[in-house]
């Protein structure tokens, strides 16, 4: 790879394992979720499709800040709709999108399939591998 990252598409550094959870889950069961398996953000499912997302940050900005209790349904709390890119775009648009958008994760879709999830943070980590 030239010192570039034009070519560098999103499925090439989306990170496969997601976890989703129907839209009853508490945010209780949602942190010990994150704690355990190290997530950042967790799909919620209305029914058995991908309707939305919570992140680490939703506990600091939206229940920490409003004082929801721990049995607090993630419907409540969790960003709609779900925010997603093909994963055979560029990394260069995933980027875009986050900034137009003010977010810091999209989930990867293929076919109309939940495939990933790419970060800002996997974005900046690509870029500093590159050699100049």
């Amino acid at each position: 790879m030239k010192g570039d990252i034009t070519g560098v598409l999103v499925k090439d550094i989306m990170t496969k394992a997601l976890i989703s959870v129907d839209e009853s889950t508490t945010v209780f069961q949602i942190a010990k979720m994150m704690e355990r398996g190290g997530f950042g953000a967790i799909i919620v499912k209305k029914g058995s499709r991908p309707a939305g997302i919570i992140t680490d940050r939703d506990f600091a900005i939206k229940i920490a800040v409003n004082k929801y209790p721990l049995d607090t349904q993630v419907n409540k709390v969790a960003s709609y709709p779900l925010q997603t890119i093909e994963s055979g775009e560029s990394v260069l648009t995933a980027a875009k999108v986050m900034a137009k958008k003010k977010i810091r994760k999209l989930i990867a879709v293929r076919d109309g399939r939940v495939v990933g999830i790419i970060t800002s943070t996997d974005i900046v980590n690509r870029l500093s591998k590159l050699k100049n």
